[in-house]
């Protein structure tokens, strides 16, 4: 079983604004990105059995908002393939009463922020609620970390880093940063090495297979390979497009002195029990 921590769950077209569908088609260069495919029904046909973690995602400023309601839904149509998480845009009111509902009456596991997306900062004295809740329910948050194709969204929100302060102040509570923090990756890899709380996914990485090498081998010598968690971040990618490009990474150095990504490393990431970690199981 292969878990994927990283996938949205989109209510297209209804969750997003024509600015922000406009500006997702340069997200993968040269490969426009279908935003209308369901999870789910990849997933069922996918070559791998997989369990993933979905969630939609509320960011006003980027003109993303997806109720916490759909991916409820969603969630109930395969429950034993999916995992749902909520999701809360802290510069709108009424962030808290959605937390809770998402959670009290929805049922969903974990938390899903976008700082860069919504133009906030993930340090900031007003989440604190946010982190008491999740730590005392034990629920698991991930984070936005890296770049955006949404030109409104602020890069200082958006650099690793500032989990820190969150990660010393709650030790409880299981922070993931999406996606290696690209392309702040090493700035990434020093946070979740200092933190025993703080994981990274590689998420929608593969793509950018020069670069993927480079991080994991930043990884590799930092000696960080157990924090990392499987993800796809669907639809831009897929799981089987994902497992294919981390295989084909040592192979594009045929030929060259570079050093060797460690193979059976990359294997346990892929087979990771990120449920376990989380304390989602």
């Amino acid at each position: 079983m292969i878990i994927d921590v990283h996938s949205h769950a989109w209510d297209f077209p209804n969750g997003f604004n024509a600015d922000f569908m406009q500006q997702a088609q340069r997200a993968r260069a040269g490969k426009p990105v279908d935003l209308t495919v369901k999870y789910a029904d990849y997933a069922a046909n996918a070559n791998v059995p997989v369990k993933t973690i979905v969630f939609g995602g509320k960011a006003k400023l980027s003109g993303l908002w997806v109720d916490d309601r759909y991916v409820a839904n969603y969630v109930a149509q395969q429950p034993d393939k999916l995992i749902g998480f909520l999701s809360v845009d802290p510069t709108q009111p009424g962030w808290l009463e959605e937390l809770e509902f998402g959670h009290q009456t929805l049922g969903l596991r974990g938390i899903k922020l976008l700082p860069m997306y919504a133009g906030f900062m993930p340090d900031d004295p007003t989440l604190e609620p946010l982190w008491l809740y999740a730590e005392k329910h034990g629920l698991p948050v991930l984070l936005h970390t890296g770049t955006t194709f949404i030109a409104q969204a602020p890069l200082a929100c958006t650099l690793p880093r500032l989990i820190e302060p969150v990660a010393v102040k709650h030790p409880g509570v299981k922070i993931i940063l999406a996606h290696l923090g690209h392309p702040y990756e090493g700035e990434c890899i020093a946070v979740i090495r200092k933190h025993a709380n703080v994981y990274a996914d590689i998420s929608a990485l593969h793509y950018r297979p020069f670069q993927l090498y480079q991080s994991l081998m930043l990884v590799q010598e930092y000696g960080v390979w157990h924090k990392l968690l499987f993800g796809t971040d669907y639809p831009f990618t897929t799981v089987d497009a994902t497992i294919e490009g981390l295989g084909a990474l040592n192979a594009m150095l045929h030929g060259t002195a570079l050093p060797r990504l460690d193979e059976a490393q990359i294997e346990a990431m892929i087979h990771r029990d990120s449920l376990q970690l989380l304390g989602l199981e």
